[in-house]
């Protein structure tokens, strides 16, 4: 079976969702086990949040155009990528300031896998990124073909 290029983003992206989805939830875990249980910050429990969303947004979009056609919007699709997008940048963004400029972890390993979070958020935007750019040229171009002017069966235009 071959895939096209977007479909080999739609598989990147969901594997680094699981990937994003793992190191988030071990954060969330490491705060809410030494710390005490809800003091994981908000940060870590948005990206973990985005992490789920992406993945859900990704099969909607991967699986009920192939399976349940009828449940399909292409432009609802479209805006769920937006909006994926929006959550993975203002949650990498947010979390980076928050963690601060280059920080030396000097061997702590939470810290490192907090760093490598913030990096795969701003890979899962980029990935994004291109979907929306490239959904966004098609729906474009699907809308500028589509012919505007219909006649009924049986009917001539004049």
């Amino acid at each position: 079976m071959a895939y096209g290029f977007v479909g080999i983003i739609h598989i990147a992206a969901i594997i680094f969702a699981i990937v994003e989805l793992a190191m988030t939830a071990y954060c969330v875990h490491y705060f809410d086990h030494f710390f005490g249980s809800d003091s994981a910050p908000s940060l870590l429990k948005f990206l973990l949040f985005a992490s789920v969303w992406s993945i859900v947004v990704l099969l909607y979009i991967g699986i009920t155009p192939l399976y349940f056609t009828r449940f399909f919007h292409r432009l609802a699709s479209l805006a769920l990528e937006w909006i994926t997008m929006i959550f993975w940048f203002a949650g990498s963004v947010a979390l980076a300031t928050d963690v601060g400029g280059p920080a030396h972890c000097g061997g702590n390993h939470y810290c490192s896998i907090i760093r490598a979070a913030i990096a795969f958020g701003f890979l899962m935007w980029f990935v994004f990124l291109l979907l929306v750019i490239v959904d966004t040229f098609e729906s474009l171009r699907s809308r500028r073909n589509h012919t505007a002017t219909t006649t009924k069966p049986g009917v001539t235009a004049v």
